[in-house]
């Protein structure tokens, strides 16, 4: 009599409501700002305030999956394919639905840069990892897996510092927090642009040993 081996299910559960929150908070921030047109101009400052401080705690608990589902994988030997597949895809929407919301939420021009460098970067390695499906194989490097959390943090700090007010906080300290968290968001685009450079030498050097 054999024994089939089922994957436990849960690191995939939270790995797909990672997807849905990235998306989810995102229209929340977007909402909040004027995104919604009309229905937006309904919402009093205290509704604004009301839904960032939403959407930051949808952030912060959706970021907090992100080392929490790999760890049930790793544990439980549950890894499958479709995890695989839809992680990075998960980190990904949460990273790209933060930046859009930071960058609707107000004039954030100092961190422009950063942002599109994040988003630039992430676009152009899922593209190489498409076109090089089945011809090179790109493992994810250590450092690439310290930049999604980096990336994590800095934009967790810009969206807290988005709700500065609204957590009643003393605005002498917001000047510092924001450099804190604008430093931040410096050090994951080059840890984010330093990561897909190291991809896009190991596809060129494949293809070079190939041809």
């Amino acid at each position: 009599m054999t024994h089939t081996h089922h994957a436990n299910p849960i690191p995939n559960i939270l790995t797909g409501l990672r997807l849905a929150a990235g998306v989810v908070m995102f229209l929340i921030l977007a909402g909040a700002t004027g995104g919604f047109g009309p229905l937006s101009a309904y919402l009093s400052p205290e509704d604004q305030f009301g839904l960032y401080r939403v959407a930051f705690y949808i952030f912060v608990v959706a970021a907090s999956t992100d080392w929490i589902d790999g760890y049930l994988a790793r544990r439980w030997h549950a890894e499958t394919r479709w995890g695989a597949i839809l992680d990075p895809i998960a980190d990904k929407v949460l990273v790209t639905g933060a930046i859009l919301g930071v960058l609707t939420s107000g004039s954030v021009p100092q961190i422009a840069i950063p942002c599109g460098l994040i988003l630039f970067r992430e676009f152009a390695v899922s593209a190489l990892r498409e076109t090089m499906a089945g011809r090179v194989k790109l493992e994810v490097t250590l450092l690439a897996k310290w930049k999604t959390t980096v990336q994590l943090v800095a934009l967790g700090c810009q969206l807290f510092a988005r709700n500065w007010d609204s957590f009643g906080l003393d605005f002498e300290y917001l000047d510092e927090f924001q450099l804190v968290a604008d430093s931040l968001i410096w050090f994951a685009a080059i840890a984010t642009v330093w990561t897909g450079w190291q991809y896009f030498e190991t596809a060129r050097r494949s293809l070079a040993e190939k041809d």
